[in-house]
């Protein structure tokens, strides 16, 4: 069996994933909003080897027919939230080696702003930066919010393609690595390598030089997750680290190889995808304590929140159709991912599991020997290259897992124990040896253009809607 990477998923939210766990007295999601609470969690993450902390992040919020449902406010299901990206930087002087993966989306921002904020991470955090590109499941709410028209779900995937376009003009191809001499004798960059971008393309336009220079990782490295036929392939084609949730591992092996063939497809390796699974337990000293533990956090849910919290991600008001209803008769332009996992089942199967752990896995239930077992089946099973923890309950569920799990799963050699060699989170996410993406990847078509040469270009057929 391979060797595992590990990475926690959390959100800078009360609630994770449509789960209403705060009421949970085992539960600290309340203080979202204290730094010591991120430290702490940070300073866990890192002594226990974790490669890298996941924050998740929605611009959106939960409407049923355009009408906010109040169970939504009151329960905390969508907001408040926080920056991802703020709370990234405020961990980087209280750790040397986890990785900070932070959400960001290609709708509602242009690429210029989003480019210089991801370099400095990545030059602060020392080539600790990484990047969960997302096309804005909430869109439908989120748009409103930033002045916006409506853009529909396979449309969001093509403005992917030509953020990222222009995005890696910029990271990869604006700044030579070593364009910065710092010379004090009166140069500090060298002008050859310093270069224009320039892209006008159908949904963005810019021109100029980028502020930042050539980062650790140059491109931060790319996570990336989506179950439609569009997100499977930018998935394939960009991703290095591809969340493909949880489910059964026949689904999920299904999943793993239909984006690897995907990467195949694009000219690159399948093992250049590091394909991940979501994975969440509930730890007891014997099965019937483990039950009786997930039984309390069960309690905590009601049928209001599960609701609300489904409409969250996909607009759809499960309450209004019969439980018998097929999934398959349901659409969305939000996020087709909530609905395509549940292919085969019916509303009320949906209402169920919803009702249990919301958007992440089910939890695994039993004792650390129990639990371990089936992250070691599931990972062989579903083909895993490695695991996102999802805590139930934070940081009761982390401290567990920490304590009782990791152990066994070390023991057995599924965990490195420890950090592995690189300072980049690519270098130990890849095993590449490198702290930049590959030739084979679309980002290097932008690199070190050679002095003389014309300026980065990219997409130029016709004007773009925005800057």
């Amino acid at each position: 069996m391979k060797q595992l990477k590990l990475g926690l998923f959390e959100n800078v939210a009360a609630n994770v994933g449509g789960t209403v766990t705060w009421r949970h007295e085992d539960d600290q999601r309340h203080r979202f909003d204290d730094l010591r609470y991120w430290r702490d969690l940070g300073e866990v993450l890192e002594d226990a080897g974790f490669d890298f902390l996941f924050l998740g992040d929605a611009w959106g919020w939960a409407e049923i027919d355009g009408v906010r449902p109040p169970v939504a406010t009151q329960e905390s299901l969508d907001l408040p939230r926080l920056d991802p990206v703020v709370v990234a930087s405020a961990l980087l002087s209280t750790t040397r080696n986890l990785g900070l993966v932070v959400t960001g989306s290609v709708l509602v921002e242009p690429p210029y702003a989003f480019v210089r904020r991801m370099a400095t991470l990545d030059h602060l955090s020392g080539g600790r930066l990484g990047w969960n590109i997302v096309t804005t499941g909430t869109a439908e709410t989120a748009v409103r919010a930033f002045g916006m028209d409506m853009v529909a779900h396979d449309e969001r995937y093509a403005m992917a393609e030509e953020f990222l376009e222009v995005a890696y003009a910029y990271w990869e191809g604006a700044w030579e690595p070593d364009a910065l001499t710092r010379d004090k004798r009166g140069r500090f960059a060298d002008p050859a390598k310093v270069h224009p971008v320039e892209h006008a393309g159908r949904f963005f336009r810019s021109q100029g030089y980028g502020n930042a220079p050539y980062s650790p990782q140059g491109t931060p490295v790319l996570f990336q997750a989506g179950a439609s036929t569009a997100g499977r392939r930018l998935a394939g084609r960009h991703g290095e680290a591809v969340f493909i949730g949880s489910g059964p591992a026949a689904d999920l092996r299904r999943h793993a190889s239909a984006v690897r063939a995907e990467a195949v497809a694009a000219g690159r390796a399948a093992s250049d995808v590091q394909v991940m699974a979501a994975v969440s337990c509930v730890v007891g000293a014997s099965p019937g304590d483990a039950r009786r533990r997930h039984a309390s956090v069960l309690r905590c849910q009601t049928p209001e929140a599960t609701v609300a919290s489904y409409a969250m991600f996909t607009g759809i008001d499960l309450s209004a159709h019969p439980p018998g209803t097929p999934m398959a008769d349901l659409r969305t332009e939000l996020s087709r991912t909530q609905l395509e996992r549940f292919a085969g089942r019916t509303v009320g199967d949906v209402l169920d599991a919803w009702r249990t752990h919301g958007v992440g896995a089910q939890p695994i239930v039993g004792t650390a020997q129990e639990v371990a077992d089936e992250i070691c089946a599931l990972a062989e099973g579903a083909d895993l290259d490695g695991v996102l923890l999802s805590p139930v309950l934070q940081p009761t569920s982390t401290l567990e897992f920490v304590e009782e799990v990791l152990p066994l799963l070390r023991a057995r050699g599924v965990l490195a124990d420890g950090y592995r060699d690189g300072e980049t989170l690519r270098e130990r996410l890849t095993g590449s040896g490198s702290p930049v993406l590959p030739r084979t990847h679309p980002a290097a078509a932008h690199r070190h253009p050679r002095p003389g040469a014309s300026p980065t270009r990219s997409g130029e057929h016709g004007g773009g809607r925005r800057g």
